[in-house]
């Protein structure tokens, strides 16, 4: 529910309400008892966050992280397969030289 923001027109009292979206405005001014209440126009609450931990990537599709990971997956097998390759070539060569 929102914060709304009142002026009275007699007094200049101003005051903020906690209020349901769908609620009338109020119009009795709690200082001077008056109907010339008016809801003010505001600029509204921004979303804040503060500390680590919040990042752009947070809030991505579900589809979008499973592509991420089958990247992921697909990128670390090319790799170990290339590292096994590098480790099979060594070991041949130091038979050839040893004969």
């Amino acid at each position: 529910m929102p914060t709304y923001d009142y002026k009275c027109a007699n007094c200049e009292h101003q005051w903020e309400e906690f209020q349901s979206i769908t609620a009338k405005p109020k119009r009795k001014c709690p200082e001077c008892g008056k109907l010339k209440a008016k809801r003010m126009i505001g600029p509204g609450a921004g979303i804040i966050f503060k500390g680590s931990g919040f990042y752009e990537t947070d809030y991505r599709s579900s589809s979008y992280n499973k592509d991420a990971a089958a990247d992921k997956k697909a990128s670390e097998s090319s790799s170990k397969s290339s590292d096994s390759s590098k480790t099979s070539d060594s070991k041949s060569s130091s038979k050839k030289s040893s004969d």
